[in-house]
């Protein structure tokens, strides 16, 4: 079928429509990506505060009473328990490249030192949810990622509630969460960070100072500390997966661009082809006109 100069300039036109609404998500991705860079020194910020309560809570305690509160496997409601709770923060919508995969890769690879207590995934993001279930990946508990970078502390608190349900159970003795991170120039980086069991020699017991007044029993007040901590970590976790997802939407946007206007080069060429080839046969068959009536 011959290919008519109607039809390709139509496909301009789409192919225009379909580079304008590239450049829109790439605008998007773009500033939702420095929303929520410029949130995490907040994040970090309030996770220094409740460090340094931390540190003054373990002053008022034994160093045995501070390895029981610090692994809820050790004692308590968790007595026995070996299970391992990994958190794997995904992508909640597309056009996000391999950002997904990769960081289910870096989950897998983190399940397969877990041991003979099992894992117990936590999949955070729709995409995440999809690829889980091709592959035929038990998850546990999930729940979508955030829109906005304003919505990670109630996304935290969600996960926070799922974890201790499950660690006052007696069910999970580990938690790690596996998200990717900004900054990444082509590749997505990933990172795990093991929440529980708590890393207590992280925070040394203050010493220095006025002791500050409690009004909770110190091994109650660490444990609630201890929770807080790993909230404002979640916090935090989520808001760097929300940023790197977003640049990777944008590395998508930008090879995207690159190919609708190597598509655009070429049906532009040939509109002209066909164009000029739609004159030529105009002037050979007003020429052929001309000497019919001569």
């Amino acid at each position: 079928m011959t290919e008519r100069l109607s039809d390709v300039e139509a496909r301009i036109g789409t192919v225009n429509q379909l580079s304008s609404v590239i450049a829109a998500m790439r605008g998007i991705a773009a500033a939702r990506a420095r929303e929520a860079r410029g949130r995490v020194d907040g994040i970090r910020a309030y996770a220094g505060m409740i460090a340094h309560a931390v540190s003054q809570a373990l002053a008022f305690l034994p160093e045995v009473e501070r390895r029981h509160i610090a692994d809820p496997g050790d004692g308590g409601g968790g007595r026995g328990a070996r299970g391992h709770a990994i958190i794997v923060l995904t992508a909640e919508q597309g056009f996000a490249g391999t950002f997904s995969e990769r960081v289910l890769e870096a989950a897998d690879a983190v399940a397969v030192g877990s041991g003979e207590g099992g894992v117990e995934r936590f999949l955070i993001g729709d995409r995440g949810l999809s690829l889980a279930e091709e592959r035929g990946l038990p998850v546990a508990w999930s729940a979508p990622m955030v829109a906005h970078a304003a919505q990670a502390p109630v996304l935290a608190g969600r996960i926070v509630d799922a974890l201790y349900d499950r660690i006052e159970a007696g069910r999970i003795a580990r938690v790690t969460v596996v998200h990717a991170v900004p900054g990444g120039a082509a590749a997505v980086e990933t990172t795990a960070r093991r929440l529980v069991p708590f890393d207590v020699a992280r925070f040394p017991p203050a010493t220095d100072g006025i002791p500050p007044v409690l009004t909770l029993p110190p091994a109650d007040l660490l444990a609630r500390l201890i929770e807080e901590y790993v909230f404002a970590e979640l916090c935090e976790a989520v808001t760097l997966s929300f940023a790197a997802e977003n640049e990777a939407r944008m590395r998508a946007m930008i090879a995207a661009k690159t190919n609708v206007e190597a598509t655009l080069g070429t049906l532009v060429a040939r509109s002209r082809q066909l164009r000029q080839e739609e004159i030529t046969n105009e002037i050979v068959e007003l020429a052929a006109s001309s000497s019919t009536i001569a």
